[in-house]
């Protein structure tokens, strides 16, 4: 384990010796902890646990749209932190070229663009599956209502946080056991939202 003191030590660490984590608390002595995240992206995509006494949901959704792919708000657990650094460590072992993803019952078979929930196809709109697409390709990471919008619609739609709600509230229907309580997409209040991954033998509810 690797640690630094500040943003210009730490991104010469992160150059030199490419870890596979960061965990970074955003008051940093030398500079702004996001302005750290965005640097980072610009070259990599190592998954950044953020852990900040900032508990506001703005201070997240910044950190978040700046790359962040997790965010804890001190004071937590050791057990919590743990269990964060599992879900990115397992995000980051799971390749974005794999063409199918199976969680729960559900099945996005990429290569063929195929849907299934429980073994039953189920149709999906063009914009579904691209929602759909988009939140497996970055499974276990709180993706904002700003990233979904460029991701899916383009930088043209970024003010319109209302479509991701009503399009968010339509896949659920089609893909969730329950939508009113869902187990694949999950909200991350005020914030966005975020694709759980199950266990595939882990049928509906």
């Amino acid at each position: 384990m690797l640690e630094a003191g500040g943003v210009r030590e730490a991104m010469s660490t992160a150059v030199a010796a490419r870890p596979d984590l960061v965990v970074l608390d955003l008051g940093l002595p030398d500079g702004d902890g996001l302005s750290l995240v965005q640097s980072l992206r610009e070259w990599t995509e190592v998954p950044i646990l953020i852990l900040s006494v900032r508990g506001q949901e703005a201070d997240k959704i910044s950190a978040l749209d700046a790359g962040a792919d997790d965010y804890l708000t001190k004071p937590f657990g050791s057990g919590e932190l743990l269990a964060r650094l599992r879900v990115a460590m397992r995000r980051v072992a799971r390749s974005d070229s794999e063409p199918v993803l199976a969680t729960g019952g559900l099945v996005l078979d990429m290569a063929r663009r195929v849907v299934t929930v429980d073994g039953s196809e189920v149709h999906l709109t063009v914009t579904e599956y691209a929602l759909l697409k988009t939140l497996a390709l970055h499974s276990e990471k709180v993706l904002t209502h700003n990233q979904l919008l460029k991701m899916v619609w383009g930088s043209d739609h970024t003010t319109e946080a209302h479509i991701v709600r009503v399009n968010i509230s339509n896949l659920r229907r089609k893909i969730e056991p329950d939508p009113l309580h869902p187990r694949y997409i999950v909200t991350e209040p005020g914030v966005g939202y975020r694709l759980r991954l199950l266990d595939p033998t882990a049928g509906a509810l």
